[in-house]
């Protein structure tokens, strides 16, 4: 079990944003719980547009745990997270890492995409990715640590 303080801030990944959303997804009790013990704790949480860009286009279209979520419910779930997290922007500074990445760290289609998220990280000194999808960032390992809210 990995245990943080309030002073170790964590960036989310899209999925946790989800699963701790929709209570239909089998994930949902884990997550949901290891954002409320954090959130109590008062660990800084962060996520980028990018992040929001991604969850909306995750739950307005149909899931295996759920349908599209309705334009309403997804307005008020942005206005939760914008609210709960810290929302950093994808800055000139973040293509210049993600840049430098590509040319350190073999990846490629929507891997980019998950690349992005550590360049956003890196690019505001956060080192620490919440995500249930391990396997997407293993290769950037060697620039950020991982938790997986289901085994931690």
């Amino acid at each position: 079990m990995v245990m943080m303080d309030a002073d170790s801030p964590l960036f989310l990944d899209t999925n946790i944003l989800v699963y701790a959303s929709v209570r239909e997804a089998p994930e949902h009790p884990q997550v949901n719980q290891f954002i409320k013990q954090h959130l109590r704790k008062g660990t800084m949480l962060y996520i980028s547009r990018q992040v929001l860009r991604e969850y909306l286009a995750v739950l307005s279209r149909h899931q295996s745990f759920t349908s599209p979520l309705s334009k309403e419910l997804l307005l008020n779930w942005l206005a939760v997270w914008r609210d709960r997290c810290r929302v950093l922007d994808d800055t000139e500074s973040v293509m210049d890492v993600l840049w430098r990445l590509f040319s350190e760290i073999e990846f490629g289609g929507k891997q980019v995409h998950d690349a992005n998220i550590v360049a956003t990280m890196l690019t505001h000194r956060l080192d620490t990715l919440v995500t249930v999808n391990n396997s997407d960032f293993i290769r950037f390992k060697p620039h950020i640590k991982l938790i997986d809210p289901r085994t931690s």
